[in-house]
């Protein structure tokens, strides 16, 4: 039986921060066999990379400035590492990697769709940053930047896991059914939200169900799922619907 194997390689200089992540919901279940597909995370501690006594992998930005940048030689060593590490089993063409960083292009559902192609990638290097961000030359080793929003947090560890997550759920047999996400926000080719979801009880405080979903007529009710995420995307994300330059 033939297995594939999906691996997310980490590069950061707070390893301990995944501990919990990995052990986590569907991402601890993913890294089980299911349907001849498993996910492998491998994460590298940066100062593992340094090779002077102190392991300093940053230092003060030349011409001046406040804060410390991350410096080059630790982050080439540990991607050259990796890679070669990653040609002993597979080709190397089959991994992308990437920096974190607020500059980067703005993650969305349909990068994480491209990620998430195991024909095309198998192997996702993800380059956590800290401090005020890294020596321009790191990006001479890197596909592309990405970021995970228009603003900025300490470090790249929390968008290592945010992107993590969001490939893993469109890998193939992960999640079980292909319906779990099919159906969610930003998946359709219309790019529109999710339609509104309800439960027990049908009325709760006065507040109640509406009585389509309690008609039992399949066809109405997914007329209407589909007019109500028009009508959520409109009210909520209207910036979803305005054309693309």
């Amino acid at each position: 039986m033939d297995i594939n194997i999906y691996r997310i390689h980490i590069v950061t200089i707070f390893p301990e921060l995944f501990t919990s992540f990995l052990e986590t919901s569907f991402i601890k279940k993913s890294q089980l066999l299911q349907n001849n597909l498993k996910v492998e995370f491998v994460i590298y501690n940066l100062r593992d990379f340094a090779f002077d006594k102190h392991k300093k992998v940053d230092d003060e930005p030349y011409g001046g400035g406040c804060g410390m940048i991350l410096k080059p030689e630790p982050i080439f060593y540990a991607i050259r590492h990796i890679k070669k590490n990653i040609e002993k089993k597979e080709r190397i063409e089959s991994t992308r990697t990437i920096l974190l960083s607020p500059q980067g292009k703005i993650f969305d559902q349909n990068i994480a769709k491209t990620f998430a192609n195991i024909d095309r990638i198998n192997n996702l290097i993800l380059i956590c940053g800290r401090y005020e961000g890294f020596d321009e030359r790191v990006l001479s080793i890197v596909d592309e930047e990405i970021s995970i929003g228009n603003f900025v947090l300490n470090g790249g560890e929390l968008p290592a896991m945010v992107i993590a997550e969001a490939v893993i759920r469109l890998l193939p047999g992960i999640l079980g059914n292909e319906n779990s996400y099919k159906n969610d926000s930003f998946y359709n080719e219309n790019n529109l939200l999710d339609y509104p979801q309800f439960t027990r009880p049908s009325n709760f405080e006065n507040l109640e169900v509406p009585e389509i979903l309690l008609s039992g007529d399949h066809k109405k009710i997914k007329e209407w799922r589909k007019e109500q995420a028009f009508l959520n995307t409109h009210k909520k994300r209207p910036d979803l619907k305005k054309p693309k330059n």
